[in-house]
């Protein structure tokens, strides 16, 4: 786990409210691939500081919250309480706590890429879907991520390490990249299907925040957004 997650979890929750990749590309865009909340159980797979769990509550959902981050969990209850269930977990080892078919929906916002195997979180989510339920996930655009590949094969899945100024000052941060092909074998090896695809918009108001980026976010993806069900 990157120290950005930990060491700067504060000035990581106060960075992503409104910057350009978070508040104005990832978080609307996957906001809106998301069903009726009210009245929905929820669980908020790498919850971070509590920004999506804090807005499927305001939605009327119930939420779970689970991070790898024991200072991201000690954020969100300091600022949710008791509307919210929160707890850490490691999501490489999946989800041996939950209860099967206990989610109407379940996200996993910008974390899969940080997991090598994911097959043991997949099957985790598809066991504990509710019949109808839907997953939602981000990751890093396949395409994108090929400019820092160490081996320049597309189709090699590799361990990348680059430092990100998101909280103000360099931090090293390294994620596993993948091709779209073994996402997509990832999904369907457990049984789950896609069902919607979507490769993000920048938000209006990124204009006035850096123009130069929403010109070259309008015109180039940078994240890719999944949604599916169980087949």
């Amino acid at each position: 786990m990157s120290k950005m997650y930990e060491q700067f979890a504060r000035d990581y929750e106060k960075a992503i409210v409104d910057n350009i990749y978070n508040g104005n590309l990832e978080r609307p865009s996957l906001i809106a691939m998301l069903p009726e909340l009210a009245g929905k159980n929820v669980l908020d797979l790498g919850c971070g500081p509590g920004v999506y769990a804090e807005y499927l509550l305001n939605q009327g959902a119930s939420v779970t919250a689970v991070d790898v981050s024991q200072e991201m969990i000690k954020i969100v209850i300091e600022k949710l309480g008791d509307k919210v269930q929160a707890y850490p977990q490691d999501l490489s080892r999946g989800l041996p706590q939950e209860k099967d078919a206990s989610y109407d929906i379940i996200i996993c916002p910008l974390t899969v890429h940080y997991i090598e195997d994911v097959s043991l979180l997949f099957g985790d989510v598809k066991r504990l879907l509710k019949q109808g339920g839907v997953f939602i996930f981000s990751t890093h655009h396949p395409v994108v991520d090929l400019e820092v590949s160490p081996s320049g094969n597309y189709f090699q899945k590799e361990l990348v390490t680059e430092e990100w100024d998101t909280v103000g000052h360099l931090v090293e941060v390294s994620f596993y990249r993948r091709s779209l092909t073994e996402w997509f074998e990832s999904l369907a090896s457990v049984g789950l299907c896609v069902t919607q695809l979507s490769e993000g918009k920048p938000t209006e108001r990124m204009k006035s925040l850096c123009a130069e980026s929403y010109k070259r976010l309008s015109t180039t993806p940078h994240f890719i957004f999944f949604k599916c069900e169980v087949r």
